[in-house]
């Protein structure tokens, strides 16, 4: 898929596949994650057993389109957090946060919080437009990073396993800054790609 302006044909086939249950492989703006609708039962458990988890305990987050999008999944944002949501999306960061009544049952947690993410990449804005809700996605398995860049190793190593392996040209290392926003204070549970300051 061209990672500045994807074809449409492609896009729709892809949308299409995820609506039917479809896992597929594919490009964000840090490392190449697995990725299905956050509606298909079948597809999260799909995941979760390429991955060898528990789908109520895995690190799973929502990719959405935007921050309208993104407070669907959520409770009440206010406004401090809104702003730094605003300062910092779409962008390499991970917000962890209060899981509203829409996320699905399935992937609802005991400490019922939900990691959401808003790329800044092309590709991805492309597929959930043409979807119309959150891809949930996960990281690949193991600890290899340096082979999940290229979309070739990828598919040679997983094609099997998924739907689609989206070839969105070489991928980056590092994966997303994870900020827990669930407390008082605001931590940063993981460095990654983004840069934050927190006020």
């Amino acid at each position: 898929m061209h990672p500045q302006d994807p074809q449409p044909r492609l896009v729709k086939q892809v949308a299409q596949c995820l609506r039917d249950g479809g896992v597929i492989i594919y490009p964000t703006d840090t490392i190449y994650g697995l990725g299905c609708d956050i509606n298909q039962h079948k597809a999260v458990e799909r995941i979760s057993k390429i991955k060898n988890i528990d789908p109520q305990k895995a690190q799973l987050s929502f990719i959405c389109r935007d921050l309208s999008h993104l407070s669907d999944y959520t409770k009440s944002i206010d406004t401090p957090l809104y702003r730094l949501l605003k300062r910092y999306l779409p962008g390499p960061y991970t917000f962890i946060l209060p899981a509203s009544k829409q996320v699905p049952k399935i992937l609802q947690s005991k400490k019922s919080t939900i990691g959401l993410r808003v790329p800044d990449n092309n590709i991805c804005h492309h597929i959930l437009d043409a979807l119309g809700n959150p891809i949930l996605s996960a990281s690949l398995p193991g600890d290899m990073v340096e082979e999940y860049t290229d979309p070739e190793v990828i598919n040679e190593k997983f094609g099997d396993k998924v739907d689609f392996v989206i070839d969105g040209g070489i991928g980056g290392m590092v994966p997303s800054t994870i900020v827990d926003c669930t407390g008082d204070e605001w931590i940063i549970t993981r460095q990654g790609l983004g840069e934050i300051v927190l006020e």
